[in-house]
């Protein structure tokens, strides 16, 4: 399946925001791409400008193609939620995304890979594929003969902070989804009525 594999230090910029993580370079030019620099001209953007923008910011971020992102978006207006909360929840819940919430990977692509190399079990079934939603009580594990990866035992040797809606035992290497993250349990800098908007026109 197609994925984004350019320079991603030229999408933060664009959004000026570090959506993938910290970065060295984004800090050094947090001003948007272009030949022009940060004193160019840049008209005013219109409010459709604004929520497009936010909407690929989103996709960026949870590494989600536009396809798939438009399915997500629909099963949130049809549930009983708040539409943006549900869809920032369901991204939330994608099997990448919780691999790398619990430090598993140090990025969601790595996450990603981790998940379609089988690496990754779910209530201790190989599971393959990124956007399975883990459910509350879900517990998540690292198979037993990939524990020695060294991409997986770098990456929870810098791991100090799981969010609090995920238990983590590091010496298992299991995770546990105990709770559906609220809104201010969700770090991303996503304005999701935004995109709410821009799929209600």
């Amino acid at each position: 399946m197609a994925r984004y594999i350019g320079p991603k230090t030229k999408i933060a910029r664009k959004f000026a925001d570090p959506i993938f993580g910290p970065d060295k370079y984004f800090e050094k030019r947090k001003f948007p791409p272009g030949q022009h620099g940060p004193n160019g001209r840049r008209g005013k953007k219109s409010d459709y400008a604004h929520q497009l923008a936010e909407k690929q910011k989103a996709k960026y971020t949870y590494g989600i193609l536009e396809k798939q992102f438009s399915n997500i978006f629909k099963k949130a207006s049809n549930s009983k939620m708040i539409t943006g909360e549900a869809l920032l929840q369901f991204c939330e819940l994608r099997l990448d995304n919780i691999v790398y919430r619990l430090g598993l990977a140090n990025s969601r692509n790595g996450a990603r890979q981790l998940v379609s190399h089988k690496h990754i079990t779910v209530n201790d079934q190989v599971v393959n594929i990124p956007s399975y939603l883990v459910r509350m009580g879900d517990v998540v594990s690292v198979r037993q003969k990939s524990k020695a990866l060294e991409c997986v035992t770098n990456s929870i040797s810098k791991n100090n902070d799981v969010l609090e809606w995920l238990e983590w035992n590091v010496d298992a290497m299991k995770g546990k989804l105990i709770n559906i993250p609220n809104r201010d349990q969700i770090p991303e800098n996503i304005k999701e009525q935004l995109i709410v908007e821009l799929y209600s026109k």
